[in-house]
């Protein structure tokens, strides 16, 4: 599957993929960041990208990124649309400093993965479910 990306940034690594490793593939600030504790930012990946139709890419942070920067990812997972797809659509992270930080330009600081859009559903309303409850939030409990 070919992608076709624009880079914002010139002096960082190109993208790759490292099948063989991880399916999923590293993210870099476009800039340097500096951040206070409190303090919430989109922080730039200098790219933009046109995904293949039928495709989203999820965004979430690298498991190293909030033990070496403090910061955490706003809204957990970003998707990313294969709509989202002009020169100036910049991929971006929302991030919140949880202690005062500094990410140099370069740095890895997220990933993303491509996912298949979910196929068209339809909801039905019911009285019953018919199912056995299985026992509220949390059931699973601590085995």
């Amino acid at each position: 599957m070919e992608i076709k990306v624009k880079y914002h940034v010139t002096d960082m690594p190109e993208l790759h993929f490292i099948g063989d490793k991880s399916d999923w593939i590293d993210l870099r600030a476009a800039e340097r960041v500096e951040m206070k504790a409190g303090e919430f930012r989109i922080i730039s990946l200098g790219i933009s990208m046109k995904l293949p139709e039928g495709y989203e890419a999820h965004i979430a942070p690298r498991s190293s990124t909030f033990l070496k920067y403090g910061i955490i990812q706003t809204n957990s997972v970003g998707v990313v649309d294969n709509s989202y797809c002009g020169d100036n659509d910049i991929w971006g992270m929302p991030a919140l400093a949880m202690r005062d930080t500094v990410i140099e330009k370069g740095e890895r600081i997220c990933q993303f993965r491509l996912m298949k859009k979910m196929e068209t559903v339809t909801f039905t309303a019911v009285e019953l479910l018919s199912d056995k409850d299985r026992g509220g939030f949390g059931s699973t409990g601590t085995r």
